[in-house]
């Protein structure tokens, strides 16, 4: 499977996020005496390096060792404190992720206090990373950069599912906008779900019809074509791997290899036999169609 698909984050657009650091980044590094009690205004990510820290948040118990992370939502209050002879080490960043520049899209998830990081052995260099090149009382676009990284490394793992949307703030535009965009991710992450529309339609607390012109206005797409383009990436990625297009095919969800075809042009702009040979030559070097950048520019139609 395309490691795109399931990805929480995967159809909302980059230019809907903003990220900010609010301070500079905390390289741990605390002795077998080390204790704390407090909250924080905003987001907290905390990664283990080395050694083991425990915390009481709201009731739970929770420990991290190296590869552990755990993220505290603004304003929760924990008591933490070293709980190894080895010194406790690692990064805590403070920050807020905000959604159309006011929503926290945080606040909109439900997320496991902490989890176990997945591929550690990669992801550990680049928390060590993290933590040496830090500046200590100002944060970097490099340090922007690889903690949206890790914070989503973080939330890909640590989701839950996205929080009821109340009827009662409906009129609100930057609802309806976080409505459609969570709407998109979970197109994104189960394109070959044939009920998935119709699923997605059934949670949103809209009219259906006015929902799906307003997914239009915003993604650019209707729901079902959103979906079949979703389906296109999942085969585009297969097709550069070298995979058939009869194999592409019937793993992005169609038995019919002549219609998939005739739909991959239509949204592509290119046969998936002329994809795969234009991917082919683009990793050798050559560049396809002629384009300076190297680029293949192929024609997405909307509608």
């Amino acid at each position: 499977m395309d490691e795109t698909e399931g990805s929480v984050l995967g159809g909302i657009p980059m230019q809907a996020l903003a990220l900010n650091l609010t301070r500079s980044t905390i390289r741990m590094q605390h002795s077998q005496t080390w204790s704390i009690d407090k909250s924080n205004r905003v987001h907290d990510l905390v990664i283990c390096l080395s050694g083991r820290g425990i915390y009481e948040v709201e009731g739970q118990t929770v420990e991290l060792e190296p590869g552990s992370a755990m993220l505290l939502p603004a304003g929760t209050r924990f008591v933490g404190r070293s709980a190894s002879v080895e010194a406790y080490t690692g990064v805590a960043q403070h920050f807020t992720l905000d959604l159309f520049g006011r929503l926290d899209l945080i606040a909109q998830m439900d997320l496991a206090l902490s989890v176990k990081l997945a591929r550690w052995d990669m992801l550990e260099k680049v928390v060590r990373h993290f933590r040496e090149t830090a500046p200590p009382y100002s944060t970097s676009l490099q340090q922007h950069h690889v903690f949206m990284f890790l914070l989503i490394e973080f939330i890909e793992q640590a989701f839950i599912g996205w929080r009821e949307q109340s009827v009662g703030t409906v009129a609100n535009p930057d609802q309806l906008s976080l409505a459609i965009m969570v709407a998109a991710s979970q197109i994104a992450a189960d394109p070959l779900n044939e009920a998935i529309t119709s699923q997605v339609l059934s949670a949103a607390p809209y009219n259906p019809d006015y929902f799906k012109r307003e997914f239009r206005k915003r993604v650019g797409w209707t729901m079902d074509k959103f979906q079949e383009f979703k389906r296109m990436e999942r085969a585009m990625g297969l097709l550069a791997g070298g995979c058939t297009v009869k194999r592409a095919a019937a793993l992005s969800g169609y038995a019919d290899a002549y219609y998939f075809s005739r739909m991959f042009k239509r949204y592509i702009g290119i046969s998936p036999q002329g994809y795969r040979e234009a991917e082919r030559r683009n990793r050798e070097g050559a560049f396809p169609r002629g384009d300076e950048d190297g680029q293949v520019a192929y024609p997405l139609p909307r509608g």
